[in-house]
This record gives structure tokens, sequence and C-alpha cells, in this order.
């Protein structure tokens, strides 16, 4: 191939690249980004926070209550329960920010059972359905899951294969897919990440991070600099690794080994603007007044 067909094959994706960032939603980083090294963040909380017993309504108060904007809904397959969680969430003046999919622990995509993996793919289509009803940007996905019975190639090949399946979905309905990392024994580090998102070379696939999920094996600031632009959607947790006594567990958030100053500063090096999501225990209005007021003094006003 000579230098300038390179050349003119390159400018082809540079501009067809462009137009296709334009088309992404508002609610996925179009806002400024942070200047004068301040964080400016949506705070969110997954809808599994709020207490089961209270009615859908109460729920989404709450949230808006406890000084939350945003809520992470679950896949929810029937459509009058799906519209009574936007119909509460617009009465509270809470946005969904996003789609929890629920399939994929139960069905991978990387399973090698074609009845599995047809589960998986209906739960994504019902979660990205559920995205464009409630004017939610991206529908969290872990891609695979690696274990005895699936090699690591395997479950890149076939979730990527399975994924493709679904992008002129997510195109023509405008919702992002963003890949979490997570205890799955896949993507483990942030540039194996970014490959595997780069290799879709489209606009519709990018990355959820996890702040929480991978402490045990390496720093949320790092992968925060290097996944950049890829972010989406970010979830808080802590973590709290006891290697003297072979223990860790799940903490609120600032109890544990993030190092929220560092990952405050490398969310404003990349220019992060948009929705960060606290996945914690359940928990009542002093509970979750508490977590809204440690995401102030950890990220936003740090």
């Amino acid at each position: 191939m000579s230098n300038e067909t390179s050349r003119r094959d390159f400018l082809k994706l540079t501009v067809a690249g462009t137009a296709a960032l334009s088309a992404l939603p508002a609610s996925l980083g179009a806002k400024p980004a942070p200047a004068g090294g301040k964080l400016s963040i949506d705070k969110g909380l997954v809808y599994t926070m709020l207490p089961k017993e209270m009615s859908v309504a109460d729920r989404f108060k709450l949230a808006r209550d406890t000084g939350f904007k945003v809520v992470q809904a679950p896949t929810t397959p029937g459509q009058k329960e799906a519209e009574e969680l936007k119909k509460a969430a617009d009465a509270a003046g809470i946005r969904i920010d996003s789609v929890m999919n629920m399939a994929h622990w139960q069905y991978p995509l990387s399973s090698s059972d074609p009845s599995v993996v047809a589960k998986s793919m209906e739960g994504m289509r019902t979660s990205l359905h559920n995205a464009k009803l409630w004017g939610s940007g991206a529908v969290l996905l872990v891609p695979a899951v690696v274990n005895p019975e699936t090699s690591y190639r395997e479950a890149w090949v076939r979730s990527q294969k399975q994924i493709r399946k679904l992008l002129p979905l997510a195109e023509e309905l405008k919702v992002v897919i963003a890949i979490e990392e997570v205890w799955n024994k896949f993507l483990l580090d942030p540039v194996s990440m970014n490959r595997y998102i780069d290799e879709f070379h489209s606009p519709w696939v990018k990355a959820w991070f996890d702040v929480g999920n991978v402490v045990f094996y390496g720093y949320p600031q790092d992968w925060i600099h290097t996944l950049g632009k890829r972010t989406v959607k970010l979830h808080l947790k802590d973590f709290k690794n006891d290697r003297s006594q072979s223990r860790y567990e799940w903490v609120n958030l600032g109890d544990g080994d993030v190092m929220w100053p560092a990952v405050r500063q490398a969310l404003i090096d990349t220019g992060y603007s948009g929705s960060a999501i606290c996945e914690l225990e359940t928990g009542g209005e002093a509970y979750l007044k508490d977590v809204s007021n440690r995401i102030d003094r950890l990220l936003i006003r740090a």
C-alpha cells in the first residue's frame, strides 16, 4: 500500500470518527472539561442502594433528598415497570443516567453454549431499549468471564463477536455500550482494556471504570490516565486489603485503600466531566446523606 493511499484512508477514518463522536448523547461527556483544578460530576447511586421496601416514587425522592442527581437502574424487561421507573424519576427530578445490564454474569457473552449467549444478547437488547426509554446514555456490560471452560482468548474473541452484532442497535438508539472491569479474570490491566475497546473502531463502545474494582491488583489513578477519553461513566467503591492477615473487604468511600486525591487529580487531568455513581450497600436517609457528603469531600469539594 502506498503512503498516499494510507494517508487517504487515515483521513477518511478521522472524518468518519469525528462525525460519529458528534452523534454521542449529551449525557456522555459533552460538557466542557473542568478547569482550574475543579471536578464537575453528577453524583449518582445504583437503584439497589435505595430501600426496597419503599415505593418506586419514594425511592427516587429519597435519592433526590439525599443529594443525588442521577440513578443507575437495572435492566427492566416489563414495559409497565420500565415506564413506572421513568415516571417516578421524572417526578422527582432525577435522571436515570444509565442501565446496569443484569444478564451478563449468569449468561456471559463468552459462553460456548449458544443458548446462554442468546439469553445474554436478549438482556443487552432489553437494556439498550430501556436506556432509550429512560433517556440514558449508556448500558454497563461485563463483556466476558474467564473460567476453566473459557480461555482468555476465547473470552476475547467470542464476546467481541457478539458485541459487534449489538452495534447497529446501539447506534440507532444512540446508547453507548460501556465495558466494565470486574473480578472476571478478564481485562486485568488498562492497556488490555484500551486494546479491547479500540478494536471495535466504534464510538458506541467505551469504558465504564469502577474505581474500587482494581485496587486488589492495580491503582485507579493509573487506569484513569491510561483509559483517558474512553471512560464515559464511573462507579465509586472503596476496598481495603489487609495483606498481613490475608483479608480484604469492601468499605465505605474514604475508609479503604483508594487514594482519593490521586483519583480526583487523574479525573481532572483527563478532563472527565460526567456522572460518578456509587455502588455500595443499601441504606436509609442518614446513610445515603453520609455517602453523598463523602463524595463531596473526596471528589467535588476536595
